[in-house]
C-alpha cells in the first residue's frame, strides 16, 4: 500500500524549526562559561609572566663586581633563549676532549669558542625554527620532561654586540662554571662520554644531558643558576630571557671596544 504524501504545513512548521534552531542566539549562559573556560589559561599565564618578572628584578649577588682580569665569558640571546658563551681553552681547562670538534658535520668549522644552553630535548630537535612549533611540542614543554639536551655551537670571531654581552670572571668562577656545565653532560653508566647528536647546521651539535625541564625550569632559569651558583649578579629566578639579559646591559662596564 502506498504511503500517504506528507502534510505541506507538517513539513513547513519542520522546516521552520530547522531555521529557527540555525538562528537562535547563544544563551547568555553558554557565553559565561565559555568565558570562563578561556579566562583560566589567560589568568594562569599572566600571573606566570608576573611572576617571572618579579623574580628577575630580584637579584643574587648582589655585591658581585666585574673585575679587570680574569676570564672573559658572554651571554647570548637570540630573543627567546640564552646560552653562556665560553672560551675553547681558559683558565687551564680545554672542552676539546668532551666536545670534540670530530662530533660536527664538518670538523674544520669549529672555533675559539663554545655555546653551551640547555633545554627541553623534543622542543629542541623538533623545532629549528618558530615555524616549525606544534602543539603537540607546547604541550610537551608545557608538561614538562626529564629528556633533556645540551646545545653546542662552535664559534668563531665572537664579537659583543647587542644579542651578545661580555663579562669578566675570576679563574677560579671559571673552574666552577666549567665544573657545572660538565655535570649536566648525561655520561654513560662507564663514565664514557654521551654519544653526539646532529645538530641543526655544520658548527652545532646536541648531547644528552641531566635535569628536569619545567616551566619553572627552564632553558633560561639554568643560564641564570649557573652564574648565580659561581657569585655572579643576576635574577633570583630568570625562566625568560629579559630577565637574565637585563643584569648584563649592553652600555654597561662589560662591554668594551
Amino acid at each position: 500500500m502506498a504511503g500517504h504524501a506528507p502534510d505541506e504545513a507538517h513539513c513547513q512548521r519542520g522546516l521552520e524549526h530547522i531555521v529557527d534552531a540555525q538562528t537562535r542566539p547563544v544563551r547568555p549562559g553558554y557565553l559565561k562559561y565559555a568565558l570562563r573556560i578561556l579566562a583560566w589559561p589567560a589568568l594562569i599565564a599572566g600571573l606566570y609572566f608576573l611572576a617571572a618578572l618579579a623574580g628577575s628584578l630580584i637579584g643574587v649577588n648582589t655585591n658581585w663586581r666585574e673585575g679587570d682580569t680574569g676570564v672573559q665569558i658572554f651571554v647570548e640571546t637570540n630573543g627567546v633563549h640564552t646560552a653562556l658563551v665560553l672560551p675553547k681553552r681558559a683558565a687551564g681547562h680545554d672542552w676539546s676532549a668532551l666536545v670534540s670538534a670530530s662530533h660536527l658535520r664538518d670538523p674544520s668549522l669549529t672555533g675559539d669558542h663554545l655555546s653551551f644552553s640547555w633545554g627541553h630535548r623534543q622542543f629542541y630537535l623538533e623545532t629549528q625554527s618558530w615555524g616549525d612549533i606544534k602543539a603537540s611540542t607546547l604541550t610537551g614543554v608545557i608538561l614538562g620532561s626529564d629528556e633533556t639536551l645540551i646545545h653546542v655551537y662552535h664559534l668563531t670571531r665572537v664579537q659583543e654586540g647587542p644579542y651578545l654581552r661580555a663579562l669578566i670572571i675570576t679563574d677560579e668562577q671559571y673552574q666552577q662554571l666549567v665544573k657545572l656545565i660538565e655535570d649536566k653532560f648525561l655520561f654513560n653508566a662507564n663514565g664514557g662520554q654521551p654519544a653526539p647528536i646532529p645538530g641543526y647546521g655544520n658548527h652545532d651539535i646536541f648531547y644528552e644531558a641531566t635535569g628536569r625541564y619545567t616551566i619553572i625550569n627552564t632553558c633560561n632559569t639554568w643560564t641564570g643558576d649557573m652564574l648565580a651558583a659561581i657569585g655572579v649578579r643576576v635574577g633570583a629566578w630568570t625562566p625568560l630571557a629579559g630577565g637574565v639579559m637585563r643584569w648584563f646591559p649592553e652600555n654597561s662596564k662589560t662591554v668594551r671596544q
